[in-house]
């Protein structure tokens, strides 16, 4: 596949658009029955490509835009690692309830097949500290809103926002206005 693949649309243009789309696989049924799943995996595991999609990340937002990267379990930690070591930032995982040992801010939120809660620990951001959110899929936006909220709570300041995919038809971009996406790749 190369870059002058028309067929894949993203916000950093169709040839990182294509590097994400190739290294994707589509599981049908998972977690459910309905859901079809996009596997970043087969990305993660080819260092050449995940190295061009986290400079494509870097390139976009710039190494002096942001103070720390936030990355939403699991996935999101894969990439947000990657961005905060590229940038010399430190990382924050934003977690599944029940997994941080301090105290914590908490959030529930609708998924596209049921519903979750995220937390980030309380002294996890320094106030007015600007924050990079990276996750792999936004998908309906429940998580995103939750965890840039949760991000607020905890006195960061919303940087940005990226993913490595967007699952355009469930509207999940709308759902975050006025806060800007990032995505390299829109399905």
């Amino acid at each position: 596949m190369t870059s002058e693949n028309s067929d894949v649309t993203g916000d950093s243009g169709p040839g990182l658009a294509a590097l994400v789309a190739s290294g994707t696989v589509d599981v049908p049924d998972f977690p459910k029955p309905g859901i079809l799943f996009k596997d970043l995996m087969p990305l993660f595991g080819d260092g050449a490509t995940f190295r061009k999609v986290v400079d494509g990340i870097v390139g976009h937002y710039g190494a002096d835009s942001f103070d720390v990267v936030a990355g939403v379990e699991a996935r999101g930690f894969v990439v947000a690692a990657a961005v905060a070591y590229a940038t010399g930032t430190g990382v924050v995982p934003v977690r599944k309830a029940g997994k941080l040992p301090r105290p914590a801010f908490s959030a529930t939120y609708a998924l596209e097949y049921g519903e979750a809660t995220l937390e980030v620990s309380e002294d996890a951001f320094t106030a007015g500290q600007r924050v990079l959110v990276v996750d792999d899929v936004l998908a309906t936006g429940g998580t995103a809103a939750a965890t840039m909220d949760l991000v607020e709570q905890a006195g960061g300041v919303i940087a940005g926002f990226t993913v490595l995919m967007e699952l355009g038809f469930l509207d999940g971009r709308k759902r975050l206005e006025p806060r800007g996406v990032h995505a390299l790749l829109t399905v």
